[in-house]
């Protein structure tokens, strides 16, 4: 098909008034938003540059702390009496019938947790002994008891979360929040993405990635070990001089070919080039957490050289600070099926809850010190929830494990205009559906881009004749979370 053609039917308002520099779109534009460098219009260039949301926004950024695999918050964050003196016994049938699981048939035995539960700061937010240091900042945390998704199987409840479809092709969050509102830091990539315990996510890179959305907006994974950004450092014996006269001829080579075609990628290569290039400079100081004081490093339980969550937690408050709009954080192991000693919600659960109890809270006391508290968004939770019974692989062995369970689970959230100190919906008293104000996966999108400014309908991009938005059809501002 002719290329020109294609490139016209894909072309949306955004792209048609981004292009257009001396028409009527470019100047209308400068002149609603009065010139003003945060509200420039979105040139094929500087599709980075920091733009208005639709309303004033509680919050700047966001810090997306991603426990993959999915922790049991049942032995964290929601604590069912009932659930423990029922211990042992058989599932009531009206609780599982007709319900499919990922590694439970027939009558599982209810499993109330080991784990011992109290009531912290002014709010009383109920939580374990597995989560020490986050007692100490109970009255920044709101914990979202009533959490729901329709999928029980890692990487399509992941896609759900981040792309708002469970399978593959979306832009995720953070592609689509860099998009509405680009970076602060010309010489940073508005999105960064930071990975531990040496996993990929579920998803894979779809769940940072850009779907359809210019690939400028794509999650840009760093490293807390090595080179920060792989490929991005100047080959042995190529100096800067010469990397800069390499880069001006592609790109002219790109212009050319711009010109030619009209395609917006080609436009989006350029400005992938010219930020590698500036990358260069900036993304290793801020990379670099030995600048940081003995105390802040002792605080997270940081390691410098090492690849780690606290070093993560860390960097991402060092990234956001220098102006990234999105940080996300990836941490493998939360899989509690109790396959093996490291998967119990006992002695396992304690062992890996220490390597994400202490920098979390150390990275929402550190946040609040420097004043960036308020105006970021920190999220911290899985996919989905664990069964309140056994999984049934495990069942008669003596390691304590739970199966997925998509129907009523816990997340936290904190800062940027919620409600800290608080508890908001329940589940049943044994944990297996939502008694009050239950909250989907796309409720959370939506009450999440509103913080940022953004009416969630209205935040969309046109691709293949459909306008396409993070929460697809759906969505409600969760309005009795916020502040």
């Amino acid at each position: 098909m002719n290329p020109l053609l294609n490139q016209l039917q894909a072309t949306t308002r955004r792209h048609f008034l981004g292009r257009s520099a001396q028409g009527l779109g470019a100047m209308a534009l400068a002149s609603l938003l009065k010139g003003g460098a945060s509200a420039s219009p979105v040139m094929p260039s500087d599709r980075l540059a920091p733009r208005l949301p639709h309303f004033k926004a509680r919050a700047k950024r966001v810090i997306y702390l991603h426990l993959t695999g999915s922790p049991p918050h049942l032995d964290l964050f929601d604590y069912k009496p009932e659930l423990v003196k029922r211990n042992g016994q058989d599932c009531p049938d009206a609780f599982v019938k007709g319900k499919r699981f990922a590694f439970t048939s027939g009558t599982p035995k209810l499993l109330g947790t080991p784990r011992t539960f109290a009531q912290y700061g002014k709010g009383g937010v109920w939580m374990s002994d597995a989560i020490p240091h986050l007692h100490s900042v109970a009255d920044e945390l709101c914990v979202i008891r009533s959490m729901s998704t329709d999928q029980f199987n890692h990487a399509p409840a992941e896609l759900l979360v981040y792309t708002g479809s469970p399978r593959s092709g979306r832009p995720s969050m953070g592609a689509w929040v860099t998009y509405g509102l680009g970076t602060e830091n010309q010489n940073l990539p508005g999105f960064v993405v930071l990975i531990s315990s040496g996993v990929q996510p579920n998803g894979g890179k779809n769940s940072f990635g850009s779907g359809f959305l210019p690939s400028i907006y794509q999650g840009v994974q760093c490293r807390s070990k090595g080179d920060p950004v792989l490929y991005a450092s100047d080959p042995p014996g190529l100096d800067r001089e010469v990397r800069r006269m390499s880069l001006d001829t592609l790109r002219e080579l790109n212009e050319i070919q711009a010109a030619e075609l009209g395609h917006p990628e080609t436009q989006t290569r350029i400005a992938q080039y010219e930020l590698a290039y500036r990358m260069q400079m900036s993304v290793p100081e801020v990379m670099d957490i030995n600048r940081e004081s003995a105390a802040t490093i002792e605080a997270y339980g940081a390691k410098p050289g090492e690849s780690s969550f606290a070093n993560n937690c860390l960097l991402a408050r060092r990234l956001v600070e220098q102006g990234v709009r999105y940080v996300q954080l990836f941490d493998w192991g939360w899989d509690f099926h109790g396959t093996s000693s490291g998967e119990d919600i006992r002695g396992g659960l304690t062992t890996k809850c220490a390597t994400m109890d202490r920098p979390v809270a150390a990275l929402l006391k550190d946040l609040r010190q420097r004043g960036l508290l308020d105006d970021t968004l920190v999220v911290l939770g899985g996919e989905f929830g664990r069964t309140p019974f056994r999984e049934g692989r495990t069942a008669n062995g003596e390691i304590l494990g739970r199966d997925h369970f998509p129907d009523c689970y816990t997340m936290v959230v904190a800062g940027g205009g919620v409600k800290g100190g608080s508890m908001y919906g329940e589940s049943d008293e044994l944990g297996f559906s939502v008694a009050r104000d239950k909250v989907s996966v796309y409720d959370l999108q939506a009450t999440l881009l509103h913080q940022l400014g953004f009416n969630h309908e209205r935040l969309t991009y046109r691709f293949q004749g459909r306008d396409y938005r993070l929460t697809d059809v759906e969505g409600q501002v969760v309005k009795g979370i916020l502040s």
